[in-house]
């Protein structure tokens, strides 16, 4: 077999990105050697943020970061969407619209006419919206940035024929496995852990911190089994014994995937109290 007919062999994958900081592509170059591996494995055919050699496609693996934020993009993404036999999104932005998705409250000309001096020439959308809401994703890698075990394990799955598994538990669970203080009930901070699913490792409870949310809701509201994360209680909670003001509960919710059901439905309820 010659080495052209080997690589045609090789699952061909491509990343793609959209309106982001490229903090989760980095997240793949960070695999280092693991990263070395999976290219004897797998045909890394299109990846601008590693190399100029950009191959047609199709792909058997897509991965796209980043959310859709230009009416460009939202074209775009269905290009993507046809040359890719599996699609994967990967980090906050494009799984939920990430931190951009603040725009969604915001009058976006008026920041605009207060930023730009020729604020005509840009062009963006209204709002800055996750990959699902414009075309079918196969698999959601929540996070930011994402983590690169995770990954690693997901496309190791794929590769060998094997139906990825990704955690749906919250961070609370996590830090038990770990044996981490409970920052809420030991130090009182407003903690999101017991509404946002793991998969970072409890990175923040485990350095005495509180957990921002960056893996998203717990799953329940979305497509994994088990009861929606009890967002209403939490936030009372934060009120009622934390002391903090309803603004402050919105702004606890309204972060990187504040966009995103029930975070946004919890945020919008207590904006309703400031």
């Amino acid at each position: 077999m010659s080495k052209r007919e080997a690589q045609r062999e090789r699952p061909r994958v491509a990343v793609f990105k959209f309106a982001s900081c490229d903090g989760c592509q980095l997240s793949i170059l960070n695999l280092e050697d693991d990263l070395l591996a999976l290219g004897q494995a797998l045909d890394i055919a299109h990846f601008p943020e590693a190399s100029s050699d950009m191959k047609p496609g199709p792909y058997d693996i897509a991965l796209v970061e980043g959310s859709i934020t230009t009416a460009e993009d939202a074209h775009r993404i269905l290009a993507v969407r046809q040359q890719a036999k599996v699609l994967i999104t990967i980090g906050a932005c494009a799984t939920a619209g990430g931190i951009q998705a603040l725009r969604n409250w915001a009058d976006v000309e008026a920041f605009k006419q207060a930023v730009y001096p020729s604020p005509e020439y840009i062009q963006s959308l209204s709002t800055s919206t996750p990959i699902s809401e414009h075309i079918h994703v196969d698999f959601e890698l929540w996070g930011c940035p994402i983590d690169k075990n995770q990954l690693l394990r997901v496309i190791t799955d794929l590769v060998v024929g094997v139906q990825p598994r990704l955690p749906g538990d919250s961070v609370c669970l996590e830090c038990k496995r770990r044996g981490h203080v409970c920052v809420l009930v030991a130090k009182g901070i407003p903690c999101l852990g017991p509404v946002t699913r793991t998969g970072c490792g409890a990175i923040c409870p485990g350095m005495g911190r509180d957990c921002y949310g960056c893996f998203g809701p717990s799953e329940g509201e979305r497509k994994g089994p088990g009861l929606p994360p009890n967002t209403v209680s939490l936030a009372t909670r934060f009120h009622r014994e934390l002391q903090l003001i309803p603004v402050e509960v919105v702004r606890r919710f309204r972060g990187i995937n504040g966009s995103v059901s029930p975070f946004r439905t919890e945020s919008e309820a207590w904006e309703k109290k400031t």
